[in-house]
């Protein structure tokens, strides 16, 4: 399949600082994708490279076919992208805000009727098109902002912890609505989270990023099966605590049910 995202080498310093060392991946076209890892561990950065927010040391990547150093406005054209905080502006309607960044994006304006009622409709706002989000709950607001980062049609999307700070029951109804999205549009999804269930559930790919390192990868069965794990709670566990060093150097395959049973 065709490379939505690729890297190869790609590493970021901060000073004598390395906060992504050597990363080379590929995301399939269409494909859902997520970077798992503790705070630090360098996803965050990966992301913004990715995005072009932050130009790598060295090494290379690609989104959608562009160079992200080299033709890094193809990039930001071809690309919606989800941060964590909630970005929407409370003191405008939902309408208003997907407005406002159809102008952003260049979006002829005779498109903009259809396009937003569009868009309110797939995320359910439909009856809050006129209301100042303001006065919206967390959850409202993420589903606003995943219709707002469709608004130029991008091939791929970056969603940082979409999920951060919702109940369980809107966690869950942003699962189910990203997972229709996905199948529906076929776009490219690179998702960070801390919630392994949301991995597990959304994504065909996972990685998983320590001290600045993939120091695994693959599809969450073919992780699980490589610790002897029965959750990807138990493949956190293993490439990230203890096990860390054999996962890196790939020198023995690691039993985490020990740590599992430890951390009850």
């Amino acid at each position: 399949m065709t490379a939505a995202i690729g890297a190869a080498d790609l590493r970021k310093e901060f000073g004598s600082f390395v906060a992504v060392s050597g990363v080379s991946l590929d995301v399939a076209a269409g494909s859902s994708f997520a970077l798992l890892g503790p705070n630090g561990a360098g996803k965050s950065t990966l992301i913004r490279m990715l995005t072009t927010l932050v130009e790598p040391t060295s090494g290379t990547a690609t989104v959608a076919g562009y160079d992200v150093m080299k033709q890094p406005d193809d990039v930001r054209r071809a690309i919606g992208v989800i941060p964590q905080a909630l970005t929407s502006d409370p003191e405008l309607t939902a309408a208003e805000n997907l407005e406002f960044y159809a102008g952003l994006y260049s979006v002829p304006r005779k498109q903009w009727p259809e396009l937003v009622d569009r868009l309110l409709e797939l995320v359910n706002l439909t009856d809050w098109r006129d209301r100042m989000v303001g006065t919206f709950s967390g959850g409202m607001r993420r589903r606003l902002e995943i219709a707002r980062s469709l608004i130029h049609r991008p091939q791929v999307l970056f969603l940082d912890e979409p999920t951060t700070g919702l109940d369980p029951a809107s966690r869950h109804a942003m699962w189910e609505m990203i997972r229709d999205l996905q199948h529906t549009s076929g776009l490219t999804l690179f998702l960070t989270t801390h919630y392994m269930e949301e991995a597990d559930e959304l994504c065909d790919q996972i990685a998983i990023c320590d001290h600045g390192h993939l120091v695994a990868s693959g599809t969450p069965a073919k992780l699980k099966a490589a610790v002897g794990g029965r959750t990807l709670e138990d493949v956190f566990i293993a490439y990230t605590g203890r096990g860390l060093r054999d996962a890196a150097e790939g020198n023995a395959r690691l039993d985490v049910r020990h740590l599992y049973d430890r951390t009850r």
